[in-house]
């Protein structure tokens, strides 16, 4: 009896998961905003497949990332003799399988791997999409306008940059947390950091949603996940030449070459390198971060320092706790998209300029 009772439970839930997932598309297509998300998605392809028909590729990284690879295919482990037409590669380890991979896919030539990045651009667009959907912050006819940034197609399909990979997996792991998957949400948030170090400024709003959102056992164990996906993915390098990987794919110390500033280009190129803007651009970053912490992701804690102070008392105390707390997505997006805003306004280089 207790087997039948069983098997006609199952029976059930398949039926409604199988009703659920068939009124999915009509309820979707009857959702403004899920309509206006399709429209854009299917708009934007075509867009994208006309700039990469007849706008002319702009060449800046891709032959040193070629040749960078190669050297790594070539056997080389010693990240100082990993060069290009730029210089010496500057990106942590998962920036060299990533881009050997497609290496192997396009045979190195440029237009198929535009095709391929292309794809990589409505597939980072939906993930997007869907973040701004999850959270109903916009309204519908406001998710056109996260299709209008030219620099973005351009970064995408036109110069082929690390950043469109980087960025895409750190939007994915946005969405993992949105659905309270924290572990793989910090796991693809490492992977991102490991192709392009300045990923980690994203890293102190992802920090404060953590002690919100888990227990103590919770963070530590996230964090030790994301950790150990640096050290699996560098570890090629990190035994033969562990000091060379790091001091090169964690610089902290590099300074960009003011002729491809975009945000900085008024101001003057000794000014620019120089170590007095560094620092001033570094203290502005944390004034940014502390008010944003304090106003905006701490808000309904009473601030910062308050959030801080009941989260220790709460690991002290041997009572119940109220953490973890089941976090609304509106305040996930908002912390993570916010830090978004204050980091473009910084040309997203401050940490790099030390």
């Amino acid at each position: 009896m207790a087997v039948k009772d069983s098997a006609s439970a199952h029976a059930k839930r398949l039926r409604k998961k199988d009703a659920s997932s068939s009124s999915s598309i009509p309820k979707l297509l009857n959702n403004p905003k899920g309509t206006m998300a399709l429209a854009l998605l299917f708009i934007d392809s075509l867009l994208v497949s006309i700039i990469i028909a007849y706008v002319p590729y702009t060449k800046i990284d891709w032959d040193a990332y070629m040749s960078q690879v190669s050297g790594f295919l070539g056997g080389e482990r010693d990240y100082k003799n990993l060069k290009g037409d730029t210089g010496p590669l500057v990106y942590p380890a998962g920036f060299l399988y990533i881009y050997s991979a497609i290496q192997y896919v396009t045979g190195g030539l440029v237009f198929p791997a535009q095709i391929l990045f292309g794809i990589l651009y409505i597939v980072n667009l939906g993930i997007v999409l869907l973040i701004y959907l999850q959270t109903d912050v916009l309204p519908w006819w406001g998710l056109s306008l996260i299709c209008l940034s030219k620099r973005v197609h351009s970064i995408f399909v036109l110069r082929l940059f690390n950043d469109c990979f980087a960025m895409t997996l750190l939007h994915a792991a946005m969405a993992s947390i949105l659905y309270q998957r924290w572990h793989l949400g910090l796991i693809i948030f490492s992977a991102a950091v490991s192709i392009k170090m300045n990923v980690l400024l994203f890293a102190p709003p992802l920090f404060i949603l953590m002690l919100k959102g888990m227990n103590i056992s919770g963070v530590i164990s996230a964090l030790a996940s994301a950790a150990l996906v640096q050290i699996v993915l560098g570890l090629p390098f990190l035994i033969s030449y562990p000091i060379e990987y790091i001091s090169q794919a964690f610089n902290l110390g590099r300074v960009f070459i003011h002729f491809w500033s975009v945000n900085f280009k008024f101001i003057p190129e000794p000014i620019f390198v120089s170590k007095e803007f560094a620092v001033s651009l570094l203290i502005a970053h944390l004034v940014l971060l502390a008010a944003f912490a304090h106003y905006k992701w701490c808000k309904h804690e009473g601030g910062l320092f308050n959030f801080l102070s009941s989260r220790i008392k709460s690991c002290l105390s041997t009572s119940s706790s109220s953490w973890p707390k089941t976090l609304k997505k509106e305040c996930i997006s908002t912390a993570c998209l916010t830090c978004c805003g204050e980091l473009l306004s910084l040309h997203c280089f401050v940490c790099f300029c030390l």
